[in-house]
Parts: C-alpha cells; sequence; structure tokens
C-alpha cells in the first residue's frame, strides 16, 4: 500500500487571513459608525489604530506564510495570499494619509485672511477639553500657511452684500453646514459671519467653518476660515474645504453677474 504524503499547511497562513479580515470588519464598521454619529472621534481614533496594527500584522503573517511554503513545501498558498491581499486592502487608507502626511504643512487651521481671520466665538463655546482648542494664528501658523497654500485666499465681489450673503448662506444649507450667527442680520458698510461644521467627506472627521462676509459699500469681500476640531495635522483637509466652497461660490456668483 503506497502512503500518499500531504503537505502541512503553513501555520501562518490561517492567522493571516484571519487577522486581515477582522481589521478589514473593524475599519469598515467603525469608520461606517463614526460618519453616522454611532462613534465618538477620540474612541475612533483608538479603533482606527488598532485596525491598522492587526492589518500590518496579517500582512507580515501571510508574507511569513509564503516563506514556509517555498522552504517547506507547505500548503495554504492561497490563504495566505487572501490574508495579504485583504490586509493590504486594509491598508490602503493609512498609506493615502501618510502620502498626504507628508505633502501637506501640520496645520490644522486655515484661514484666507491671516491678519485678522473671521472669528469663531461659537464653535470656541462648543469645543470641549479633548477637542483642539480656537487659537490665534501665530507666526509659524502663517508661515506654513503662506508657503504651503499660497492660493488659499479671500474673494472680492461686485454684488451687493446681501445677495452674497443669501447665496453664502443658501450654499451652507446645501452642505449641511446649519449656518448659525447673524440673526440681526446687518450689514451696510458693516459684516456678518456665519458659522458651521463641516464633516471629512468618507470618515466624518469634524471642523468648524466660519465665513465672514465684509460690505465696503463698493463690493463685498469673502473670507473663510476651517479649522479640525481633533488631531495634530488635518491632511490638508481644511484648505482643500476651502478651496472648494470659494469655488463654487465663484461660479454661482458669475452666474449671478451674467443673469
Amino acid at each position: 500500500m503506497n502512503a500518499i504524503l500531504v503537505p502541512q499547511r503553513a501555520p501562518a497562513a490561517p492567522w493571516s487571513r484571519r487577522f486581515a479580515t477582522f481589521a478589514a470588519v473593524l475599519l469598515a464598521v467603525s469608520g461606517a459608525g463614526h460618519r453616522f454619529a454611532l462613534v465618538e472621534t477620540v474612541p475612533f481614533f483608538w479603533l482606527l489604530g488598532l485596525s491598522g496594527v492587526l492589518a500590518f500584522i496579517g500582512l507580515a503573517l501571510g508574507v511569513i506564510a509564503l516563506v514556509q511554503i517555498w522552504e517547506h513545501g507547505s500548503s495554504g498558498a492561497s490563504i495566505a495570499g487572501a490574508g495579504i491581499l485583504i490586509a493590504a486592502i486594509a491598508l490602503i487608507p493609512y498609506g493615502v494619509s501618510a502620502l498626504r502626511l507628508i505633502g501637506h504643512p501640520r496645520l490644522i487651521d486655515i484661514s484666507t485672511d491671516l491678519e485678522n481671520p473671521p472669528e469663531m466665538p461659537l464653535a470656541a463655546a462648543a469645543r470641549s477639553a479633548s477637542m483642539n482648542p480656537i487659537a490665534e494664528f501665530n507666526l509659524e501658523a502663517r508661515a506654513l500657511q503662506e508657503e504651503g497654500y499660497p492660493e488659499v485666499t479671500g474673494r472680492r465681489y461686485e454684488h451687493t452684500a446681501d445677495k452674497v450673503l443669501e447665496v453664502v448662506r443658501s450654499m451652507m444649507e446645501e452642505k449641511g453646514w446649519q449656518p448659525r450667527g447673524a440673526e440681526g442680520q446687518e450689514l451696510a458698510g458693516g459684516s456678518i459671519t456665519l458659522e458651521g461644521v463641516a464633516y471629512s467627506f468618507i470618515l466624518g472627521f469634524p471642523a468648524d467653518v466660519a465665513i465672514r462676509i465684509d460690505d465696503d459699500q463698493t463690493a463685498t469681500f469673502v473670507d473663510m476660515r476651517s479649522a479640525s476640531r481633533y488631531a495634530r495635522h488635518d491632511l490638508g483637509d481644511n484648505a482643500a474645504r476651502i478651496q472648494r466652497f470659494l469655488r463654487e461660490l465663484d461660479e454661482r456668483m458669475a452666474l449671478l453677474a451674467a443673469v
């Protein structure tokens, strides 16, 4: 009777898939929970860190399993490959964040007016001890923004301040920023600041925004500020938010001018 030799499965292969699968599920579930306000931001940061560590362990175990298969002729290549693939997919957000971390200056508060940024009294009152405080722009922050985001500038429109205010408020409402402020609504040579809360597109990280409309009787000036509530680096999110909003505002004001 001939013996049939069955190759032993590489011990690291199934563990690779288990770690990677758990990391991917944890990332997806916690990310969805945070996006829909079911998970608070600080605990979510811990879950993000745990998911990243588990995904990296899964990736490392998959590589170890392939080495075991190569050296000892073990089985489990498909299982190890699945673990590596799942882990790599789970690590994609971390890789993208690392690239953005390197490619953007370390800032959490961006304004089109660095000398006199729009004030955020409502945001300052709403922030807790675990959040970043609303602070003045120091010289280092100004220099970093001027070097990293020279294109982030305010706007000047040849429209009445009332009309610009109406368009800005409408845009904020459309984006779900829930504008507050300007209850008395006085302009005629003065200024009005609207505040709101914006959220990042995928994971829903919150940032306070303030948009100031200045009326000097001859033209209307718009300045915008966006400040992250959490973390020590916004990964370029605040500057991108300001640029997107002001580009859309440019388009809407141009349409009004063409009417």
